[in-house]
């Protein structure tokens, strides 16, 4: 309930966001009939039309795309019909065409106009060109969707989102309505009024047509919606934690969780994660999913170490089941212990499995994943989640997610995020005594982490995961509009408050990547923590791209991190988390720059500890 309202206030708070105001000379030219007759259908078909293409959206894949293009394209051409027909009035009269006729039947007036089609038309055509500024609450609501598959809860989210945009745009329109009925009759200018909104109209057109809606309105705009969003965000009591971005597929630095462990051992526990990475909107302290078995893992597309693993292979033994990706800077900070736990107590009855569920693209490529778990030492089983089977079946949200099944493939505990690590092997140490009738190993694992898969510095991390990509960025400060998909020069800002990035150079900003398209470019951000790492990878040609750093405009020194010299160099060879930055002195705000000094390298995010 609590995600909805949230849904239903951000998409009140559209009607101050800059890409909402093309949009408005449509609304405004409903504005002069009856509420019921005018005002209302447009809405309707305002809205509807944005859960429905949004709703399919979430699963349509790259086809939606290109139809919800087309259906732009038409969009546009029958509100320019619309809006000359408002500036021409012999328009419709001159010319013969179906299309035409539409319009002229549109820029029809006068009290005998009753009908509902014209202004359901309208909204129609509006809302496939309404593209909200979407912030943290939209983008959340798609993230939910994109991983675990469209649901009833997500269309009844975008169905609030939608209904408080219609709801501000409502209140809009009722004003407009009285101050243009208050005109009319005052001053007697029926007709330059029609025209006037008919330029309005041609005008909103041209900006969304050029794209302006999302550039120059952007940059004009005071407001910052998101920001707004973020802090609704932060005070709903079941969603603490840091949401940043624009776009499907978001992650943060995670709450605090709890988990509890349930059955005859006589243990319970409730236990306190570090954070990680969280990728949907639930409750972090939910109980634990019912109906889960280990025959989930049926769905997984390819496997790593073993052969396939089912709940009849598995029977007679405790199971740790480790959700993780590659580039996740939470789940490398868990592995270590992961791994210890595998090691220490696997001829004692354990089987650790890790199921990769990928965030990125390149994260899906099985060689990457198979390179990766060589490099990290990875031994025990694991599963390749690329189309999110195993996730849905265990209504999983984070990165890492640990899930501890007794020997009877019973789910008996589980933890979201980092930490409390000597909580879960002592859940272990429960669950082996009951399948072996005596106590397990007392002593707990020592692990001495290094590089990014040490400990973060969390008392002291006040930068949050921070997106690139267009989809989830935040916190832009560069002077020039970030435009998706096209080439462009961005200004390197020198003057950035903390958290705030820019771009200097050449860029193409895409989903989920920016691509440097000429060299040398770099990227600037300001941040507080210990270390800082940055998820990069290499052209389409995958050729090394060399890079340099700076701290505070100075080479790093003692302060570089493991993928750097003490100078600042370093060289871009895979896709992967780079750790650039690791202070050994007291952490304060810095200024981090990286120029690269050959083009093709794709930058994704930014992560701390």
């Amino acid at each position: 309930m609590t995600l909805i309202i949230l849904s239903y206030l951000a998409g009140i708070l559209t009607i101050i966001s800059p890409c909402i105001l093309p949009v408005l000379p449509f609304v405004f030219a409903s504005a002069g009939g009856p509420f019921h007759r005018n005002g209302l259908p447009l809405l309707t078909g305002l809205a509807l039309t944005f859960v429905l293409f949004a709703s399919v959206a979430t699963v349509g894949g790259g086809w939606i795309v290109t139809a919800n293009e087309y259906g732009r394209d038409a969009a546009l051409v029958l509100l320019a019909l619309f809006g000359l027909s408002l500036l021409i009035p012999g328009l419709a009269d001159r010319i013969t065409r179906p299309l035409v006729r539409l319009g002229g039947r549109l820029s029809e007036t006068g009290e005998a106009q009753t009908g509902i089609w014209k202004p359901l038309l309208l909204g129609v055509a509006t809302g496939l060109l309404w593209a909200p500024c979407a912030g943290p609450i939209l983008g959340l609501i798609l993230t939910g969707a994109a991983l675990q598959g469209a649901s009833t809860k997500t269309v009844i989210l975008l169905l609030a989102y939608a209904a408080g945009s219609a709801t501000s745009l409502a209140v809009a329109l009722v004003a407009g309505g009285r101050f243009l009925g208050v005109m009319k009759r005052s001053l007697g200018f029926d007709e330059w009024l029609k025209r006037a909104l008919g330029v309005a109209v041609l005008a909103g057109v041209a900006l969304i047509a050029f794209g302006a809606d999302r550039g120059i309105l952007t940059r004009l705009s005071t407001t910052n919606t998101a920001a707004v969003e973020q802090w609704l965000l932060d005070k709903a009591p079941e969603q603490n934690t840091a949401m940043t971005g624009n776009a499907p597929a978001m992650t943060g630095n995670a709450p605090a969780v709890t988990g509890s462990m349930t059955g005859n051992t006589g243990m319970t526990g409730s236990m306190t994660g570090n954070g990680g990475a969280m990728m949907s909107s639930a409750n972090a302290s939910e109980a634990m999913p019912a109906g889960v078995t280990l025959d989930a893992l049926k769905g997984a597309d390819a496997w790593f170490n073993s052969d396939a693993l089912d709940a009849a292979k598995l029977k007679g033994k405790v199971v740790v089941i480790d959700f993780w990706t590659y580039s996740c800077i939470n789940c490398l900070r868990s592995l270590p212990y992961v791994k210890a736990w595998a090691d220490k107590y696997k001829d004692q009855g354990l089987v650790v499995i890790g199921v990769h569920s990928p965030e990125f693209a390149f994260e899906r490529d099985q060689g990457n994943v198979q390179t990766a778990i060589k490099d990290l030492g990875v031994t025990y089983p694991v599963a390749i989640d690329n189309d999110y089977n195993i996730w849905r079946a265990f209504s999983n949200q984070y990165w890492p997610a640990h899930y501890f099944f007794d020997a009877n493939g019973k789910l008996r505990y589980h933890h979201f995020g980092e930490g409390e690590y000597e909580q879960s092997e002592l859940v272990i140490q429960g669950l082996l005594a009951e399948r072996n009738g005596k106590p397990a190993s007392s002593d707990l694992v020592k692990v001495s982490a290094t590089g990014e898969q040490a400990a973060s510095d969390t008392a002291d991390v006040q930068s949050p995961e921070t997106y690139i990509g267009m989809a989830k960025q935040a916190n832009f400060a560069s002077p020039e509009d970030l435009l998706q998909d096209e080439t462009q020069t961005y200004t390197a800002p020198t003057d950035l408050s903390l958290n705030d990035w820019g771009l200097g150079g050449s860029w193409n900003e895409g989903a989920e990547f920016a691509t440097l398209t000429q060299a040398p470019g770099k990227i600037v951000f300001r941040f507080h923590a210990r270390d800082l790492h940055l998820v990069l990878g290499p052209g389409a040609d995958g050729k090394p791209i060399r890079f340099r750093v700076k701290l505070d405009g100075a080479a790093p020194g003692d302060a570089h991190g493991t993928d750097i010299d003490a100078d600042g160099n370093g060289t871009v060879k895979e896709q992967r988390l780079y750790q650039l930055i690791r202070q050994p002195h007291a952490v304060a705000d810095h200024t981090f720059e990286i120029e690269f000094l050959d083009p093709g390298v794709q930058a994704y995010s930014f992560t701390f500890g």
